[in-house]
């Protein structure tokens, strides 16, 4: 892509009511644009980190067998009247006989049970990327807390417990391997159900002092409680709790026969006896993660981000060399995502914005690197500099 012809474009000036990083960061770069409070449009570069976070985690969810659908965010009132969910503050609704979703059990319960009937149709799971509303009385820190959002959403339907609480640990693993390819460190940590679930729920959560979170930690165990549990002790080990700051990335939910209930969700079990579901239901934060990934890997002239998520591998400047800086990022092109500067600005407004944008490696094509028959390389997260081949521009 070259800058030049982008929708995302850097700016010098941020907002007054920027009150976070990812918020001040991702406009500056032109990652996003605010709309409204706690409503963003995604421009080409915040797009793409988002397409490269889904692409992980739908790796990792089909990877333990969940398939991906597809489900409205305009659903039946009398849907979520039969969960008694229907006056919930937090849901908006469009019209007398709608609400926009803010989660989806009401919709993807009287869904599986077209499918459930015998318990050879049981285990079952399926999952979701798509927009969330939620009437947020508090939307601020940029993407962080909004009342618009991109949530991932996995749904499991069992025919006894053992088979729930082997899948509640496989996800477990699977979550822990997503953050970990976003390049973030995440604690599990026990927290209550709020309107999901009776049941003691687990959070993912990231240590940050811009989240909203107080948490208690073992860092010995890498477990966690929420502030709101009473605990002194970890649970595991004995050790010592330390007071922090989180930011809640993903939670997962045991919930019971709560929504089979409601629908009559039940199936024939083995000696021809009717039994209900049990379910349990998983989400992440999608776009949450773009701005905790901000939040973490950034330094003070911008952002640096991971490889597995940036939104292009190179950023590529021409100094005056644009015929050959063309070639180049022609033929780099075929190899790998480039973000190739090739405005009519000085110097020191390129390398600025590529500190503030922060992809992995910057690339400069000069009069002088030129005479040494290659190109200035640099990564975004070093201060070392070197002068190497073309064809050497994407090894380590």
């Amino acid at each position: 892509m070259k800058l030049s012809r982008s929708l995302s474009q850097t700016s010098k000036t941020v907002a007054h009511d920027a009150d976070s990083v990812n918020a001040k960061l991702l406009t500056q770069a032109g990652f996003i644009k605010k709309e409204a409070a706690g409503v963003y449009s995604y421009l080409p570069f915040g797009k793409r980190v988002l397409a490269r976070i889904e692409q992980i985690i739908r790796e990792e969810m089909n990877a333990i067998g969940s398939e991906e659908i597809l489900m409205p965010a305009l659903t039946p009132l009398e849907n979520w009247q039969k969960t008694g969910r229907a006056d919930v503050d937090i849901a908006f609704r469009p019209t007398e006989k709608t609400v926009l979703g803010w989660s989806h059990e009401e919709i993807v319960t009287p869904l599986a049970k077209t499918r459930i009937k015998s318990y050879r149709d049981l285990p079952l799971a399926v999952y979701q990327i798509q927009t969330k509303f939620r009437n947020e009385p508090r939307a601020k820190s940029g993407l962080l807390r909004g009342r618009e959002f991109l949530m991932k959403d996995l749904y499991s339907f069992h025919a006894n417990r053992k088979d729930l609480e082997q899948f509640y640990a496989a996800v477990t693993e699977a979550y822990f391997r997503v953050f970990e390819r976003c390049g973030l460190k995440s604690f599990l940590v026990s927290a209550g159900g709020g309107e999901f679930t009776e049941n003691i729920s687990h959070e993912f959560q990231v240590l940050t002092e811009a989240g909203e979170d107080k948490l208690k930690i073992c860092k010995k165990c890498e477990l966690g409680w929420n502030a709101e549990l009473e605990i002194a002790k970890c649970e595991k080990c004995g050790g010592e709790l330390t007071e922090e700051k989180g930011s809640e990335i993903g939670n997962i939910f045991d919930l019971g026969t709560k929504y089979s209930d409601a629908f009559d969700l039940n199936f024939t079990n083995e000696n021809g006896e009717s039994e209900m579901v049990l379910m349990g239901c998983y989400g992440i934060g999608v776009s949450r993660l773009v701005a905790t990934i901000a939040e973490i890997h950034h330094d003070d002239s911008g952002l640096i981000w991971p490889e597995s998520v940036a939104p292009f591998q190179v950023h590529l400047i021409s100094l005056g060399e644009d015929q050959a800086a063309e070639k180049i990022y022609r033929e780099l092109s075929k190899k790998t995502e480039v973000l190739f500067d090739d405005r009519d600005i000085s110097a020191g407004i390129k390398f600025a914005d590529a500190d503030l944008i922060g992809c992995p490696i910057r690339i400069v094509v000069s009069k002088k690197t030129l005479e040494k028959k290659g190109v200035e390389r640099k990564k975004r997260d070093s201060e070392k500099t070197a002068i190497v081949p073309t064809d050497k521009i994407l090894q380590s």
